[in-house]
């Protein structure tokens, strides 16, 4: 066994088995809080988010996870596997602390404005998500983040929509700060892309 914990010969899984295996695990964790939901009778969801209040505060950490029934974790399962692990492809460091900050201000946007009620769902992260894929590539400018950017508008840019009041019963102003915490993420994930690509043009402007 060497310091790293590694066997001799044992190689680190490559990036998109990690992505997979978190994404894969992360979604288990939904359907298993959904069986303790259904079996407590629902008590689970009073976890989520309570605007405006301080006991409130803490649905900003549980609410992405919870879910009002069946048939809306079944809605955000699909796009939870393929967006987070298109988030996670480019490193997981990189990817996971991009969740993490769609994660804060989603949720703490929510908290600040939504109407009377209890906000839950993970659409605050998948609304994250898109935002952060679509705008990512503008902020590195590698062809490589702008075409997974053009993909992921064709499949689920017209659920941008939904950052606009609708159905009274969905929270829209959750998908509106998850998307706003996508571009926020981005840029801020972006950094040293930016430095090393201001350092390049530096190096190329002709001296007189």
């Amino acid at each position: 066994m060497s310091e790293t914990g590694k066997l001799p010969g044992e190689r680190e899984r490559p990036v998109w088995m990690q992505a997979a295996i978190f994404v894969g695990g992360f979604t288990a964790l939904l359907w298993i809080i959904e069986i303790i939901d259904v079996a407590s009778g629902s008590k689970l969801e009073q976890g989520g988010i309570h605007p405006r209040s301080v006991d409130g505060l803490w649905g900003i950490l549980f609410a992405p996870v919870l879910h009002d029934d069946w048939q809306h974790l079944i809605a955000n399962t699909v796009p939870i596997v393929v967006l987070g692990f298109l988030v996670l492809l480019s490193g997981m460091a990189r990817g996971l602390a991009a969740t993490g900050i769609i994660w804060l201000v989603g949720g703490f946007g929510t908290w600040l404005t939504a109407g009377a009620g209890t906000t839950i769902g993970a659409s605050i992260l998948i609304f994250g998500f898109i935002a952060y894929l679509l705008v990512r590539g503008f902020f590195t400018r590698k062809l490589g983040q702008l075409a997974i950017g053009v993909v992921v508008f064709v499949l689920y840019g017209s659920a941008l929509w939904g950052v606009l009041p609708s159905d009274p019963n969905i929270s829209w102003q959750g998908h509106l700060f998850g998307a706003v915490g996508g571009v926020i993420a981005a840029r801020l994930l972006s950094a040293d892309a930016r430095a090393e690509r201001t350092r390049v043009e530096s190096l190329d402007r002709p001296t007189l």
